[in-house]
Parts: structure tokens; C-alpha cells; sequence
């Protein structure tokens, strides 16, 4: 914009608008990947495969609604938004702070609330920092809770990591939670992939949901609530090999938009039911924490033309739980990455990051990273050479 300003100062003939409409130009003969900001909060991004687009005002976090395009068959969502965020909660019902229930949007399942605001629709603004990589574009936005329920305080930080990389019809995608309360199970909730609008079914062919199978269009027709039927709840011993949840565009030769939780565990409980349009809540988490544990999960959003096809990338990415990004590289994790502040004194040198468990749970002796791009990175200590695309062990923190 400043460039802008100067040219209307000293070329008075030229207008705004001429302007702008040459600064979309130049934007859009830019070499891909591409990531444009506007003064109107929105982030567009493309690669050779997707288009997309995040907004950091209004309704925000994830991809906005209805702007995941595949560049190969045309298809588009037809939802709210693709990896949207709400609030903390809690199972049960607790007195002062209960999230309503017994009703069919929220079914009979009692639960309370922890912290809020709902970030999609009360944040109302997200600062987002755009990182722009060889062959990728990646979007960081936060967002600090700042209403308690009754017993706890303010303070949890929920963190979003998303990462378009060029030559996959999908992105990745994380969230995570640093907690300013001891809770004895906590979960954050979702839209994952996002919920789907219909009129009559004319939006999919099917729902694919890996526990459970496909289920027709048919099957919503008429509103049901959470616990009327499609409800998953984890149970220790019978977790699903992939958690995969998707939507079949209708038509032939039309793709699954698909959300791939890559590890299925951290899945608290997860729903896909009728209100008007097919709601897929998720919750993530479910665990034991104390001030300053995190917890969160990793997911594949995109495009797929078969299930064999999504469940190929749910066992190619299965246990990956967090995400970053630098210039140079991204980052799968298991565990959570968190990036570390250098050392007064040390220099910048490679970015270093630390892993820890999910919120109380003990650490293994070593952690799986997916490693992309080209740099160096130190991992829990140790020092690693990135070149290309490839699985590293990282021993465990002492």
C-alpha cells in the first residue's frame, strides 16, 4: 500500500483503482505457491492443486467457507468453514456451568464449559503471521480465552497451524491448547473437516466415516440429534485404525472432501448428525492437565478421489499430533512441537524446538518428525540437516 500512495502523489492521472487492479495482476502472475493479504483481513492462497482462503476478521480460524477449490476436478466446499474452532470443555454437567443439553442440537450428552469465548463467532479478529516457503505457504493465528467458566480463570491459549503444500490436493492442519487450569479432562471442539450446507442431500452423495462406514445422503434428510445415531466415543482398547471423515461430491468422477484426524487417539468424542445441515463436531483431547500442559491435534484437509486414497494418507501420516513452520521447512510431530525462544547471548542460529507430551500423559523414549524442505532444525537437543522430505527419531527431552 505504501508504494501505492506514492505513485497516486507523483502520477495524479492515475487512479485507484488502476492501481489496485495492477497490483491483482502482478499478485496473480507471482510464482506458486502464492499467499496475498488484503485490507479486508483475508489471506488468498494458491498452489498447483488448491485454492484457498483464510480470514482474520468476522468469522474466523481455519479456511474459510465455501474457498477450498481443487484445481483438478473443480469441486468446492459447501460449508461453514474447513477446521473451525469453538470453546474448552468439560463431560458432565456441573452446576454454574452448564453447556445446555437434552434438546436436539445438543442431544442428551451433558457437558460444561471450562473457557470461552467461541473463537468462530466472538473472537471476531485473529493476528495471523503468513510464512512463505519454497514449495509451501503456511498460516500461524492464535487466540487467548478470556472467558472463564465458573472455578477456572482466564488464560488458555489455543494456537493454529495450517500449511498448503504444492503437489497435494490437501492441507495440513493443527490445533493446540496450552492450559491456565488444572482440569481433570478437558477437550477442545471443532468443526472437522466443517460442517456440510444441503438442501435435500444435493450437496453429497454419501458420508464416509472410517468407524462406521458410508452412510447416504438419505440418512439426513430429517433433523436428529448428536446421540440419535453416527456418534463416536473413544474407548480405551477399541480405537479406530484412522479417523476419517468425509463427504462425497455428487456426480461422477467428483472427489471425498475429507478430514483425516492423523492420530486417531486424541479424539475425544466426535459427531455427524442432521440440524438444518450435517454437523461434524469433533472434540480433541479428553485428558488430565495442569497450568501450562498442552494438548492438541494434527489433520489432512482436502481432496481425495477414493477411500482407498484417504485411507492411504491416514496411514502414511497415522500419530502425527502437532505442526510448525519456518522459511525453510515444516514439521509433522508426534507429541507437541513447541518452538523455543533462542538464548540470550547464543545467536539465532537453527530455529531450535522442544517436544512434549499431551497434557499429563508420561513421554516415550523418542518422538517420530516428518521433516519437509531444506535447513537445519534442533530437535530436543539434537541437531538435524533437512534435505527433501523424510521421517526422523527424536530421543525424548530429559
Amino acid at each position: 500500500m505504501y508504494t501505492i500512495h506514492r505513485r497516486i502523489r507523483t502520477c495524479p492521472a492515475v487512479s485507484l483503482a488502476m492501481l489496485l487492479a495492477a497490483a491483482a495482476v502482478a499478485a496473480s502472475e507471482a510464482p506458486l505457491p502464492r499467499a496475498e493479504r488484503s485490507d479486508d483481513g483475508r489471506i488468498r492462497i494458491e498452489t498447483d492443486r488448491l485454492q484457498a482462503e483464510v480470514r482474520t476478521r468476522g468469522y474466523v480460524s481455519g479456511v474459510a467457507a465455501g474457498t477450498l477449490v481443487d484445481k483438478r476436478t473443480g469441486a468446492r466446499d459447501r460449508s461453514f468453514g474447513l477446521d473451525i474452532v469453538d470453546f474448552l470443555l468439560g463431560p458432565g454437567d456441573r452446576p454454574g456451568n452448564t453447556y445446555a443439553f437434552g434438546n436436539p442440537y445438543h442431544g442428551r450428552i451433558a457437558k460444561h464449559y471450562v473457557e470461552g469465548p467461541q473463537i468462530c463467532t466472538q473472537a471476531k479478529r485473529l493476528a495471523a503471521e503468513v510464512v512463505r516457503g519454497r514449495d509451501f505457504v503456511a498460516v500461524r493465528q492464535g487466540f487467548t480465552y478470556t472467558d472463564p467458566a465458573a472455578g477456572f480463570k482466564a488464560g488458555s491459549r489455543w494456537q493454529q497451524v495450517l500449511v498448503f503444500p504444492m503437489g497435494r490436493r490437501y492441507f495440513l492442519a493443527a490445533d493446540r491448547i496450552t492450559s491456565a487450569n488444572a482440569v481433570d479432562c478437558v477437550f477442545l471442539r471443532i468443526d472437522m473437516p466443517g460442517h456440510l450446507k444441503h438442501t435435500g442431500g444435493d450437496a453429497f452423495d454419501h458420508v464416509y466415516l472410517s468407524y462406521e462406514g458410508k452412510v447416504p445422503a438419505a440418512d439426513f434428510a430429517d433433523d436428529f440429534p448428536p446421540d440419535g445415531r453416527h456418534l463416536y466415543r473413544r474407548r480405551e482398547g477399541a480405537l479406530p485404525d484412522r479417523f476419517i471423515r468425509a463427504r462425497k461430491k455428487p456426480g461422477a468422477g467428483k472427489p471425498y472432501l475429507a478430514g483425516i484426524t492423523l492420530e486417531p487417539g486424541i479424539v475425544y468424542e466426535a459427531w455427524c448428525h442432521q440440524r438444518g445441515y450435517v454437523c461434524f463436531i469433533e472434540e480433541i483431547g479428553g485428558l488430565a492437565v495442569e497450568p501450562g500442559d498442552r494438548f492438541g491435534a494434527a489433520y489432512a484437509v482436502g481432496y481425495f478421489d477414493s477411500v482407498d486414497a484417504m485411507q492411504a494418507a491416514a496411514d502414511a501420516l497415522r500419530g502425527y499430533t502437532s505442526l510448525a513452520a519456518t522459511e525453510d521447512y515444516w514439521l509433522l510431530a508426534e507429541g507437541i512441537l513447541v518452538r523455543e525462544s533462542p538464548q540470550e547471548g547464543s545467536g539465532e542460529g537453527p530455529p531450535r524446538f522442544r517436544i512434549v507430551p499431551q497434557g499429563r500423559r508420561p513421554a516415550p523414549k523418542a518422538w517420530r518428525v516428518l521433516a519437509h524442505g531444506r535447513g537445519e532444525a534442533i530437535i530436543n537437543g539434537r541437531r538435524f540437516e533437512i534435505a527433501g522430505e523424510c521421517v526422523v527419531e527424536v530421543p525424548a527431552a530429559r
